[in-house]
């Protein structure tokens, strides 16, 4: 079975690397440190600390503080939280508009990655569920008896992400009137290790993947196809085929973007240029994600590496 590294042990690993690494090329504007948060999933500890480790080549005081994914915009609004590398258009887009409109946090852009974020199968369950990808299969007792677990029958089990990714998938459930019961993962390293134990067995198993990361191209299968996702979906009960509730559709996909507390551009505005210029695309991503969860190396150590290879790019960044 492959190793997967704990997330606590990473973020632990990088809460104790916020020393000054390597010389400035320029002063920056302000001795303060820049706090950019941590979450728990490897690909966000990776984000963030190439930027990290970027800023503190420009000169800038730099401190990792983890945060929950959503909860964190309540200190980016008071300014006591600077940078989030990560923001989701699956997920935290309600959030992100919210934070935005009061005008005390700004979006940056887009990070270069493109989010999919959607309930996903082994190819090998195709058989026991006729039907899939179309998402109206999983409404036959004959798919959730297939995907159903001892702690769930008759009902199938869908194995969801940690309750503070948002993602509505509760709320789907019920206005698509599935018969499955939503069972949140505790950590997103237990959420792959349980997808790796199921398909070494051959076991049944419907849970969140989603991209980029390593295990759609590592597994063969596929996401489930619900209705398109519109902004009305989440808005509107008239929306789709339950007129009494919103959420029946499938989560929306789009850019992982860039946030940061409104006062980094008068403060740090240098780093507000590099924050903004910073991108990465999800098979660069997907690469290092995969050093670290599958190959066991430590996020410093891909970081560095990814640092020494991109010289001239992260350059740019900082002139």
């Amino acid at each position: 079975m492959t190793h997967v590294r704990p997330a606590a042990a990473i973020l632990s690993a990088l809460l104790a690397a916020t020393v000054l690494s390597g010389a400035p090329v320029r002063a920056a504007e302000n001795a303060d440190p820049i706090r950019l948060t941590l979450h728990d999933w490897t690909g966000q500890l990776i984000t963030t600390q190439i930027m990290g480790e970027v800023l503190k080549k420009a000169g800038y005081n730099v401190e990792y503080v983890q945060a929950d994914y959503i909860a964190q915009f309540a200190g980016l609004k008071t300014g006591d939280l600077h940078v989030a590398m990560e923001i989701w258009e699956t997920t935290g887009r309600d959030a992100l508009d919210e934070a935005t409109a009061t005008g005390q946090v700004e979006n940056l852009g887009e990070s270069g990655m493109l989010a999919i974020e959607e309930w996903w199968y082994p190819s090998y369950m195709k058989e026991l569920c006729p039907g899939l990808p179309d998402w109206e299969a999983l409404k036959s007792d004959a798919c959730a008896e297939a995907f159903s677990t001892a702690e769930t029958a008759p009902k199938g089990r869908y194995l969801g992400a940690p309750v503070t990714w948002g993602g509505y998938d509760d709320e789907r459930v019920e206005a698509l009137e599935l018969p499955f019961e939503v069972v949140h993962a505790g950590t997103d390293a237990a959420l792959f290790a349980e997808l790796e134990s199921a398909y070494q067995r051959k076991a049944p198993i419907l849970l969140w993947v989603y991209a980029p990361h390593w295990a759609p191209q590592k597994y063969e299968g596929e996401w489930v196809e619900f209705p398109t996702y519109e902004k009305a979906c989440y808005e509107d009960p008239a929306w789709g085929s339950n007129p009494d509730m919103a959420y029946d559709c499938g989560k929306p996909r789009g850019p992982i973007w860039k946030v940061a507390w409104s006062g980094v551009k008068d403060k740090w505005p240098g780093a507000h240029k590099a924050i903004s210029a910073f991108s990465v695309d999800n098979d660069e991503m997907g690469g290092m994600i995969t050093k670290v969860d599958l190959d066991g190396q430590s996020v410093e150590d891909v970081v560095a590496a990814w640092m020494e290879a991109n010289t001239d790019r992260w350059s740019e960044w900082i002139k």
